[in-house]
């Protein structure tokens, strides 16, 4: 599929009013992507966990207005006005309007609820923008009469919310979600994110993520900011065939279960995000010192137990524990025995992945 597909030969706004809910999650990623082209295309593929826990609610009411000439919404985060939000959105409905003519028909109201706390430092940009694109495909549906098919409603919802933020492309679908183009991965697509279409082992059934939560604050760098930094940057060719090449041998541990080898990639996957901000012009550091002691004790936590936890992080200073099912009990008297100490007020979220968005 190209990005004409998306383009609605006709639709008729012909309803006068209505209202949609859906939660979404957000998700981690496995292999990273970072860095990007024109129109939110990812310079290398990537594939998540999606999360259970970690979601947004979004209900979207539409009213018919008089004239066409404009945009207009209005955005509220648990029950308050957010005038901030709505440059963010505005650069959304600019970016999916020929998706999506209907946009200037009517006027929208957009309630947004996070079921994190919104200061938690998790970012809310990949469940937020997933469970909005999937309120916009269930008004272009209502208006198509329902004739449109559930495959193409997830692909479109996906291939919109990567318009609204690259990565809430994978928050559609779950438990593993591919997104990028991969020769190795059927049907894989710059355009929106897949389901991961072969086997996983029951090792990963029920995959934990509890994430530490070490710095609740604003990001000093965006991440918008921090994949333009990819242009010119002196490792990026490499670090995008490194990127592909890790996807590639995830696919045999994927479906042969091995742990280890799950670890190694993972682990240095997150380390190889931060490594491509320290080494950018201008150079961050994303890290915080108890983002390192906290690797540091998983690492040692593992050398003494023969435990298979690894840790990942996202562009920031939270760190997501992963681990099997059967060690919950083991891994999570570790963390509040040995991690939470390194915790901003000792918080923490435990969530498990999940299987996507939900209509409510």
């Amino acid at each position: 599929m190209n990005e004409a597909s998306f383009i609605p030969k006709s639709v008729k706004s012909t309803v006068d009013s209505g209202s949609f809910t859906w939660e979404s999650p957000s998700n981690i990623a496995l292999v990273k992507y970072w860095g990007k082209k024109k129109d939110q295309i990812p310079e290398n593929p990537s594939i998540s966990f999606t999360l259970n826990q970690c979601k947004t609610s979004t209900k979207l009411s539409f009213s018919k207005k008089e004239n066409s000439d404009d945009y207009s919404f209005d955005v509220f985060l648990d029950g308050q006005k957010k005038p901030d939000f709505k440059p963010k959105i505005e650069t959304f409905f600019k970016r999916v309007e020929v998706y999506l003519p209907f946009l200037k028909d009517y006027h929208f109201k957009i309630e947004t609820s996070n079921t994190f706390p919104h200061s938690s430092g998790i970012a809310s940009s990949a469940s937020g923008m997933s469970a909005l694109a999937l309120c916009f495909m269930s008004v272009e549906k209502l208006l198509n009469d329902g004739k449109i098919s559930n495959q193409f409603f997830v692909k479109k919802a996906s291939f919109l919310a990567r318009l609204g933020s690259g990565s809430a492309c994978r928050s559609i679908e779950g438990p593993l979600v591919v997104w990028g183009e991969h020769g190795s991965i059927e049907g894989s697509s710059d355009l929106f994110g897949v389901k991961y279409p072969y086997e996983a082992h029951q090792n990963f059934n029920d995959y934990q993520d509890t994430i530490l939560l070490v710095d609740r604050g604003e990001k000093q760098v965006s991440s918008t900011v921090g994949h333009n930094l990819m242009y010119g940057h002196p490792f990026a060719l490499e670090r995008f065939k490194q990127a592909g090449q890790n996807l590639e041998n995830l696919i045999s541990i994927l479906k042969n279960g091995d742990l280890d080898d799950f670890i190694k990639i993972v682990e240095s996957e997150a380390l190889t995000l931060h490594a491509m901000m320290m080494t950018s012009l201008p150079y961050f550091i994303l890290m915080k010192p108890n983002t390192l002691s906290i690797i540091n004790k998983i690492w040692e936590f593992r050398k003494e137990t023969g435990s298979k936890v690894c840790f990942t992080l996202d562009a920031g200073a939270n760190v997501h524990v992963l681990y099997p099912e059967i060690e919950k009990e083991t891994v999570l008297k570790f963390i509040n025995n040995e991690l939470v100490a390194y915790c901003e007020n000792g918080h923490y979220i435990c969530d498990v992945i999940g299987l996507g968005a939900n209509e409510i």
